[in-house]
This record gives structure tokens, C-alpha cells and sequence, in this order.
């Protein structure tokens, strides 16, 4: 087993990670910008580096940095988290160089999967079920022409990255052209990247997804995620098992995906994400890099995805086969968000807790919200024998969490979690602007 791994990443993911790392006996090394020098990460890793300023280029994207800062540790092994460089072809490809691990996938999937356009038509090549989309051209003509054939609305997405950034939605021919310019300036913004791409926009669909983990021949499938409550384009609540949709179809999806990745022999573990409206999955992406929402499968399932992700690294073989996987319960996920992007001190934080409450977060007492990064404070969890008992749980911890001096979303997620439509399940990724809460 590795004897050393850096953490790329920071805050609440970077505590994650520290803990497997410890559970599994191996070291650990954390990295950090000169903002982030109070973090408890910092603190709980076994070895702490500073590799730059507060500037997000100058350290959790600097690669040089980043793999200088292993070589001089003596790590073997480099585990990106989320975000940052997990999907960056040339941060694996330098990694590699040096002859340290990555912990995710191989850097060929890391290309196909980390360009959007690149993973739809490798879907296609699958016969998965894509929705009609074009690579948005420089010619203003072109680009009318191109969103005509799909049909209005259409809604235009950055190639590259995630997280809900340079995303617009076109209902007109009017709107094209101003909304082109924007997704392109956020895309450089996010990601130095300007390419972009429009696919058909569907309003009222569902945001499902798959958790799967793969070591280049066998397949598992780790259930499945409603994605659905979304606040500009960005998850808010999570949850699993998937209610309202047939097991039928749930199961020719999962089957479908199940082939999909042993056919491009995919390893580590990823994330296939659809839209789905009217009994049809729609493909959208593959995520190949750990998700901020897997503690709500690693509930069900009793798996610590963390702890496979870095089996797997390691070159060893799934210990299980699908039929061992057993779902229990039900389990929802809330993003405990900054709403307000002002450099607080947390004054006082208490933490929920009780059966079935877990909190992933890296705040405490006097800590020092830096401005420059993830609005993200922690994830709350909660796990129930059923839908209506997990929302009861997390209800009662969402009205218990004091985190005092700062603005955050915990009143929003109180009203969606109370709503009776969000009760009865009757939610899709325009939930939010369809029930008018403020």
C-alpha cells in the first residue's frame, strides 16, 4: 500500500481524504496557500507545505508547485479531491512523469471525460441516449444556424470544468449571441478555457445519476443520486435511493452504464450523470474524480469510496462483486453554503449530532472564512430508514446547526426540505424557481 499520499485540494475534501488515509495507515501531506495557513487540514495531515499565495493559480492550480511539493515529501502517490486539478489531463500527465500515483482515473479517461463534447460523442459511440448539441463556432451566423437545427431553448455549457460555471440558457434568437460572449468570458474565467458547446435545453427534467467504481475489468455500481434541487446550475440537495422512477428503467439504465464503462475499461471511480424527463435518461457527463455527494453512498452502502479510490490506485483488485452491494435506508445530503462573501470569523459553531447526522467540514470555533475560494462551509448528512424519516432527521439538524456571524444558506434548505412538494417528491432542476422561494 502507498506509504505517502499528498491531498491537492483543501478544506472540508482535504479533511476527508486525511481520514481514510489514517484509518488505512498511510501518511499524509497537506498542501496550502498562505490564506489557508489555519486550516485544519493543516493541522491533521501528517506533514503541511505552503506552495504560494492566496491566489488559486499560484497554488491549488499550480502543478509545478504541486508535484515539487511531493518530490520534496517523498510522497508516492497524489490524491486530487474534487474541483482544482481533478480533472486535468496535464496535471496526471506530469504526475506520471515523476513517477508518482494518481489517485483516480487513467489519464486517457481523464481526457476523453474531462472535455464534455469528447464524452458525449464517446456516449454516442455507446448508443447512450444524448440529447442533440454543437460546438459553438466564432461566426455569429454559424452559431444561429447551429441553434436552429437543435431548437429553441437550448442552453450553452463550458467544454471543460464543472460546478455549474459558464452555463446560460437561450430561449431565443435574440438572447444567442450576448449569452455566447458570457459563457465564453465565465469559461475563461473558471477554466482559461473559452470553448463551449449548446445542447437542446430541457425545463423540467431530473438530474440522476450513478456511482460507479471500476479497476479496468470489473464494473460495480453504487447506487444511484437525485441531483434534482439545484440553485444556479449548483446541487444544494442530494439524495439516494432515486424515488418516482420505475425500477424497471432504473435498472436498464444501471445495466446500460454497467456496459458503457466495462466496455472503455474504466478504472477508479466516476460518476455518469443523465437528465431524465418523460421515461427517458438523457446522458449529460462523466465526472472521473471523487463527488462532494458521495457520503450519501457511502451511507446506503456502507463503503468507504475514499478507502476504494485509493485501493484501486494501488493496483488492486475489486474484493466485491454487484450482488454484495446492499442498499440500506435512505440518506440526503445538504450543502451548507456561504451566501455572502465577506472575511468573517465563525464567533460560534455548533454542530448537530444524533443517530444518523454526520458533517463534513473543515470550520471551527474562530476560524477565518478566506474570500478567494468554494463558498462550500461543510456538508450535512443525514440517514433514515426512509424518505419521510431522513427528511425528519435532517430537518431537526438543519434547525440545530449554529454557525454564527455568517451568512449562509441553512434558512433556504430549511424551506425546500418543509416544502410539501419537495415531501411528495415532486421535484426536477427548475424546483426552486417553479415554487418561488426566496
Amino acid at each position: 500500500m502507498f506509504k505517502k499520499i499528498l491531498i491537492a485540494n483543501r478544506g472540508e475534501i482535504a479533511l476527508r481524504i486525511i481520514r481514510t488515509c489514517k484509518k488505512l495507515n498511510i501518511k499524509t501531506v497537506a498542501i496550502y496557500s498562505q490564506i489557508d495557513k489555519n486550516s485544519i487540514h493543516t493541522y491533521l495531515a501528517d506533514e503541511a507545505i505552503c506552495i504560494g499565495n492566496h491566489e488559486t493559480k499560484n497554488t491549488y492550480l499550480n502543478i509545478k508547485n504541486i508535484i515539487n511539493a511531493a518530490i520534496i515529501t517523498q510522497a508516492d502517490a497524489i490524491h486530487p479531491g474534487y474541483g482544482f486539478l481533478s480533472e486535468n489531463e496535464k496535471f496526471v500527465k506530469e504526475i506520471n512523469k515523476n513517477k508518482l500515483t494518481f489517485i483516480g482515473p487513467n489519464i486517457k479517461l481523464i481526457k476523453q471525460f474531462g472535455n464534455k463534447v469528447h464524452a458525449l460523442n464517446i456516449a454516442k459511440k455507446y448508443k447512450l441516449n444524448v440529447l442533440p448539441t454543437n460546438i459553438c463556432s466564432f461566426n455569429q451566423n454559424k452559431n444561429i444556424e447551429l441553434a436552429q437545427k437543435i431548437g429553441y431553448p437550448i442552453i450553452i455549457k463550458a467544454v471543460l470544468g464543472g460546478g455549474g460555471k459558464g452555463i446560460r440558457i437561450v430561449k431565443t434568437q435574440d438572447e444567442l449571441q450576448n449569452n455566447i460572449l458570457l459563457a465564453r468570458k465565465e469559461a475563461y474565467i473558471s477554466y482559461q478555457n473559452t470553448s463551449i458547446y449548446m445542447e437542446k435545453y430541457i425545463k423540467n427534467s431530473r438530474h440522476i445519476e450513478f456511482q460507479i467504481i471500476g479497476d479496468g475489468k470489473k464494473i460495480i455500481i453504487l447506487g444511484e443520486r437525485e441531483c434534482s434541487i439545484q440553485e444556479k446550475y449548483q446541487k444544494i440537495i442530494e439524495e439516494t435511493p432515486v424515488k418516482n422512477i420505475d425500477e424497471y428503467e432504473l435498472n436498464k439504465i444501471k445495466k446500460q452504464c454497467k456496459i458503457f464503462c466495462e466496455q472503455i475499461n474504466y478504472d477508479n471511480i466516476g460518476t455518469i450523470e443523465f437528465l431524465y424527463e418523460n421515461k427517458q435518461f438523457y446522458f449529460i457527463e462523466v465526472n472521473p474524480r471523487l463527488q462532494v455527494e458521495h457520503t450519501i453512498s457511502e451511507n446506503i452502502t456502507n463503503i468507504d469510496i475514499v478507502e476504494k479510490q485509493i485501493e484501486v490506485a494501488f493496483k488492486k483488485q475489486l474484493n466485491m462483486k454487484q450482488s454484495d452491494i446492499k442498499y440500506n435506508g435512505h440518506s440526503i445530503q445538504c450543502r451548507i453554503n456561504i451566501t455572502k462573501y465577506q472575511e468573517n470569523k465563525i464567533k460560534f459553531l455548533h454542530v448537530p449530532g444524533g443517530n444518523g447526522i454526520r458533517f463534513d467540514s473543515h470550520i471551527y470555533n474562530g476560524y477565518k472564512i478566506p474570500i478567494n475560494y468554494d463558498k462550500l462551509l461543510g456538508k450535512l448528512t443525514a440517514h433514515g430508514k426512509t424518505r419521510h424519516e431522513s427528511i425528519k432527521i435532517m430537518l431537526s439538524a438543519l434547525n440545530e446547526i449554529i454557525i454564527y456571524n455568517i451568512n449562509t444558506n441553512i434558512p433556504l434548505l430549511i424551506k425546500i426540505l418543509s416544502n410539501i412538494k419537495f415531501k411528495k417528491n415532486k421535484i426536477n432542476t427548475n424546483f426552486l424557481k417553479n415554487i418561488h422561494i426566496e
